[in-house]
């Protein structure tokens, strides 16, 4: 059989390298998309093909359509046809309350969590519907229903928007036999935190969660890796949350 061939966006770090790794050890082979960290990407790549899975990676930013282009021609010409997505790419900014937040921050955000979002599934729903398969995961937020005030209303928006895309796609290409769902990850140990000028955030919001501790980046990507799988073929729609509880 064909390896299924997924593109994954953000996928140098946290999260989403943990996905690239875990959809190669399930059977796939990787089209890595990141930003800017070339020695990152490198090392998830690495990760990959020792996995056992293709692996090609893309410097891309995903809020620019002609990178977005460029993203899912590089793997369909170096590994195939792309049969999964998984929108991981995300941004934030330092905590704070929205009286307080930059203008440039407010797009930045809106631009890479949202519109890259809409653009990649554009990409991919435009082939997979002449296939007539295929699977989109998207990573949202439990912020996105928690509102996260005090500390980025702004990011927690953006990932309800995306939890909005995921129904109205799930039911728009249904038809077409495309999958699209969501994971809702709560707080988890990653770079991010750091990114955003806050790495104590994890343990600190720890004590909130009913099960007591920050999430692992592994367990964010077993969940997605489920959902791009066959074992998941009745559902679509779906936004998955895996939040400890919270």
């Amino acid at each position: 059989m064909t390896r299924p061939v997924t593109v994954v966006t953000g996928g140098s770090r946290g999260i989403g390298a943990a996905t690239c790794v875990r959809l190669a050890s399930d059977g796939h082979d990787v089209a890595l998309a990141y930003v800017r960290d070339d020695e990152a990407a490198e090392r998830t790549a690495t990760a990959v093909r020792a996995a056992g899975g293709r692996c090609v990676t893309v410097r891309a930013d995903t809020s620019d359509e002609a990178d977005v282009d460029r993203l899912f021609e590089t793997a369909a010409g170096e590994l195939g046809p792309v049969t999964g997505l998984v929108n991981n790419a995300g941004v934030t900014s330092r905590p704070g309350r929205l009286v307080d937040t930059g203008t440039d921050d407010l797009r930045r955000v809106v631009e890479v969590n949202l519109l890259g979002t809409l653009l990649c599934s554009r990409r991919a729903a435009q082939a997979m519907i002449q296939r007539k398969s295929g699977v989109i995961v998207n990573v949202s937020s439990a912020a996105a229903t928690l509102g996260s005030p005090g500390e980025y209303v702004h990011y927690a928006a953006s990932k309800a928007a995306v939890d909005a895309l995921t129904l109205g796609l799930a039911k728009e290409l249904g038809p077409d036999g495309v999958r699209v769902n969501a994971v809702s990850p709560g707080v988890i140990d990653t770079e991010i935190h750091a990114a955003m000028g806050d790495p104590e955030r994890p343990r600190r919001v720890a004590a909130t969660v009913p099960l007591g501790r920050a999430g692992r980046a592994e367990e964010i990507a077993a969940a997605i890796s489920w959902l791009m799988s066959p074992e998941s073929s009745y559902a679509t729609g779906a936004v998955l949350r895996v939040s400890g509880g919270r």
